[in-house]
């Protein structure tokens, strides 16, 4: 999955539930409101993940849909929203980019740790 977002047909096909039972659990449950375009529903990366447990809640764990309701809303971690998923995306780039900046600071104190010992040796200092 490299997308952003994935129509209602797609996430049927992956999750293997009919296009109807995603849009009755949209109904049912607040955490996944996916964005419209015209008629066409558009899902995150999170939604999707969010449906699997969904899924999962209703027809391996035997939670009826008020259950599923519940137990997502005690999960705070499964509920987001836009603002939640443009967060996301920038921690995951920042983390991605620390190695680099960390390898970058290392070079940076050891290039410094020289100028200073260097400025010693000339002035005398220790």
């Amino acid at each position: 999955m490299s997308k952003y977002y994935y129509t209602i047909g797609e996430v049927s096909n992956l999750l293997d539930v009919k296009t109807h039972v995603l849009r009755y659990w949209e109904s049912e449950i607040p955490a996944i409101r996916p964005k419209k375009s015209g008629h066409q529903r558009r899902y995150t990366l999170q939604q999707i993940e969010t449906l699997k447990k969904i899924k999962d809640m209703l027809y391996n764990q035997r939670f009826t849909i008020e259950g599923a309701r519940q137990k997502l809303k005690q999960d705070k971690s499964l509920i987001t929203d836009a603002r939640d998923e443009a967060e996301a995306k920038q921690k995951l780039q920042l983390s991605a980019q620390l190695p680099a900046i960390a390898k970058d600071l290392l070079q940076l104190r050891e290039d410094l740790k020289l100028i200073k010992d260097k400025c010693n040796k000339i002035t005398g200092h220790k």
